[in-house]
């Protein structure tokens, strides 16, 4: 935001302009506050809700694959198995392929490094790149001509010691053409100062850039309040602990129906 003892001495005609903006940046401070704070409380809102609330979802799920296993058992009909199954993938999931072996496992099978770890073979040594005639004599006289060491001054420095980590990353790759580019680029020159934009351009930039990061805001408190926990935030703000109460009391009730039900099945007995 804008440091009112570094704040550039306004230009005339601009004076509404720096109001303007002024106004916009504590407003979107404001904004930025409130928006953060509302993350604060989803954030602990939802390791609250998981605290409390996960072990009663995970004994549902536990008990509804029970009672499909038991479903199951006692009918024999492939329906009732394939529940059963499906149930119980929900409580234990097992982990895909993908997350197992990560970019070892490609659309053709294993690749050929993964296979020779595998099966105690060699793994295949990377590619090494030789740069040819052409590159090694393009990359000499890049650095005879743009080497740090020929800086007449400190801010030239920077800028050579810049170019010649892109020419020795080309040089690394065997990179004649992108060489021959460099080159062009050096007889060149360096950039020219662009032309310093006037106070009234840079307040115009100052007030999209603010736009933009409101707009920006706006999209993050909207997901925030269409999230599972920003909405059960919303529906009692005031007292989000009670709500949990409430939703907790439902699950215990739902909890004590399953067990019923499966005791009846089972004739096994839940304290």
């Amino acid at each position: 935001m804008t440091n009112p003892e570094t704040e550039v001495p306004s230009e005339p005609g601009t004076e509404r302009l720096e109001q303007a903006v002024r106004a916009a940046e504590q407003a979107l401070i404001e904004f930025e506050i409130a928006v953060e704070t509302f993350r604060v409380e989803v954030e602990n809102f939802s390791r609250l809700h998981h605290q409390r609330l996960g072990p009663l979802y995970a004994r549902l799920e536990e008990l509804d694959a029970l009672i499909a296993e038991a479903v199951a058992a006692h009918s024999g009909d492939p329906e009732d198995l394939r529940r059963a199954r499906e149930a119980r993938a929900l409580v234990q999931p097992m982990p895909g392929v993908q997350e197992l072996f990560g970019d070892w496992l490609d659309s053709e099978g294993f690749p050929p490094e993964a296979s020779a770890m595998l099966t105690g073979q060699s793994v295949r040594p990377p590619q090494r790149v030789r740069p040819g005639d052409g590159a090694r004599k393009a990359y000499r006289e890049l650095v005879r001509r743009a080497h740090p060491d020929l800086a007449p001054d400190e801010g030239d420095r920077r800028r050579r010691e810049s170019f010649m980590v892109r020419v020795n990353a080309a040089y690394a790759a065997g990179d004649e053409a992108q060489l021959l580019e460099l080159a062009e680029e050096w007889a060149a020159g360096p950039v020219p100062a662009q032309r310093r934009p006037s106070r009234a351009e840079e307040l115009y930039a100052r007030l999209e850039w603010l736009a933009r990061r409101k707009e920006m805001l706006s999209a993050a408190a909207a997901e925030l309040e269409a999230s599972a926990i920003g909405s059960m935030i919303k529906m009692a703000p005031d007292d989000p602990d009670g709500l949990l109460e409430e939703v907790s009391g439902g699950l215990l009730t739902q909890i004590a129906e399953r067990e019923a039900r499966l005791a009846g099945l089972t004739g096994q007995r839940f304290g």
